[in-house]
């Protein structure tokens, strides 16, 4: 009997608990809002009420507004901070860190059974193997952050997720146990986009060939947008393809990069640690023709650059000499089909570093990708 007051207070705190979460679900945006842009407070820059602080401390479950905070999470203004460190915010003024098995998580509003493409910046801020774990809807993943793409602190990455229910829970988490508790990565903006999932059509049997439809953009990045490895081609940020190498590749867009058509392509960043691939519906023996583009981004990426595609049983070597003018040429070849399910690969032969950063991965741009029946 002594024990009944306790297991009521444990009830009674399970249930205003439940009650918080319910009332933070109650204040969603419409489904609308979601469709592409920021997440409610997803720059960070509404920030917290000053007795919900200490120092850079986040105290409080609901310190910071439009989020639930759960273990250690800082917020961030960014420049020099106290003891000597540098955090670089690149997308705004203010962040949050994750502290060891801390998270930060918002529920929004989503189709079911559509697809969404998280974006959002995030870095490490320790010299140290630190790991942000993404959670959206059923999908989960961890993305190692101890490579860093750019010098700038500016790294921006996607995360696909296909919705099965209404409202789904996005958690960021910094699963890890570090040796230095104040290490954690570094979140500084977080937006969303719904996908539209393409279709082959009777003039190319490549789903998605220019790259055109991809996550969202952040308006204040200019360093394209990170596809974290290993992403299948049902959940991928970028729709119809899959990130089948160990590090990423990064979807660039023509307003800040040179891409040889339309409005995007894919800049191949990490050598042969960065691939992408394409399984088409072919018929056995049927000889098709595979066209595509290779050139670079007019970022910086000087020298001999080499793109391997690979069809069936066929490979091909494309040779490119950056001279960083967003230049660019076409290559072809023909294949054999020897099944109903050809996998189309390309990936960079070489790595690269900016001629102007090297502290900066890039890489050759492959983009207009056509595999057409040539029988």
């Amino acid at each position: 009997m002594e024990t009944l007051p306790y297991l009521l207070l444990a009830f009674f705190l399970l249930v205003v608990v439940s009650a918080l979460e319910l009332q933070q679900i109650s204040k969603l945006h419409s489904p609308a809002c979601f469709s592409s842009g920021y997440l409610a407070n997803g720059n960070f820059e509404e920030q917290p009420k000053q007795s919900n602080i200490h120092k850079t401390v986040l105290k409080g479950r609901y310190a910071l507004p439009k989020w639930v905070i759960n273990g250690s999470v800082e917020y961030i203004s960014g420049g020099p901070q106290p003891g000597g460190m540098y955090f670089a915010v690149a997308h705004g003024v203010h962040a949050v860190r994750l502290g060891n098995e801390a998270s930060i998580s918002q529920y929004i509003h989503v189709k079911p059974g559509s697809l969404y493409a998280l974006t959002f910046g995030a870095s490490r801020t320790c010299a140290q193997e630190e790991v942000l774990r993404v959670s959206a809807g059923p999908q989960s993943g961890d993305l190692p952050l101890q490579t860093l793409y750019s010098s700038d602190g500016g790294d921006t990455y996607a995360f696909g997720f296909r919705a099965n229910s209404a409202i789904s829970k996005v958690t960021f988490h910094n699963p890890g146990v570090q040796e230095d508790p104040a290490c954690g990565p570094l979140l500084d903006a977080v937006a969303i986009k719904e996908l539209f999932p393409p279709r082959p059509t009777r003039d190319n049997l490549v789903k998605n060939p220019s790259f055109e439809e991809g996550p969202h953009r952040l308006v204040n990045s200019t360093n394209g947008v990170l596809l974290p490895p290993r992403q299948e081609d049902q959940t991928s940020p970028l729709p119809g393809w899959i990130i089948e190498s160990l590090k990423a590749v990064k979807f660039i867009d023509a307003k800040h990069f040179n891409v040889p058509h339309g409005f995007a392509a894919v800049e191949l960043v990490a050598g042969r640690e960065s691939a992408i691939a394409q399984i088409l519906r072919t018929i056995p023996n049927k000889v098709y023709s595979l066209t595509f583009d290779v050139g670079d981004a007019r970022n910086g990426c000087h020298g001999m650059m080499t793109v391997e595609a690979f069809a069936a049983k066929e490979t091909l070597k494309v040779p490119f000499n950056s001279r960083g003018k967003g230049e660019y040429k076409t290559a072809s070849f023909k294949f054999k089909a020897v099944s109903a399910r050809t996998r189309v690969t390309f990936y960079s032969s070489y790595y690269h570093t900016r001629i102007d950063d090297f502290g900066s991965l890039c890489g050759p741009v492959v983009d207009q990708v056509r595999v057409v029946s040539l029988a």
